[in-house]
């Protein structure tokens, strides 16, 4: 069984103009786990996805595909994410009230 992760880290990670060998060593993995990733045969574990979005400049959503449904959403949902979205300076203090790591997303 094949893993869908591995074309999408292979096309960020091109994005970045990155080979396997120079992505391996800055996530800190071997480039044969790399390679692994990207030919579908396993996947990253959870505890090196933070390193990966960093290193690709990508988010967990946009790596791992997660799209929300709105309409999974409510009203009051949907006001509380644009705002959000809109106040990036109190975007750290919102995290550190909601217990959020930034390096969980």
């Amino acid at each position: 069984m094949g893993y869908e992760i591995g074309p999408r880290i292979r096309k960020y990670r091109e994005a970045q103009n990155l080979s396997q060998k120079e992505f391996a060593r800055l996530i800190a993995v071997s480039n044969s786990r790399v390679s692994n990733w990207e030919q579908g045969i396993n996947r990253p574990d959870v505890d090196i996805l933070a390193a990966i979005c960093a290193v690709l400049k990508v988010s967990p959503t946009e790596l791992l595909d997660i799209r929300l449904d709105p309409e999974d959403m409510n009203g009051h949902e949907k006001k509380l994410i644009l705002a959000y979205r809109a106040r990036p300076g109190l975007q750290q203090a919102v995290d550190i009230l909601l217990g959020l790591e930034k390096d969980t997303y």
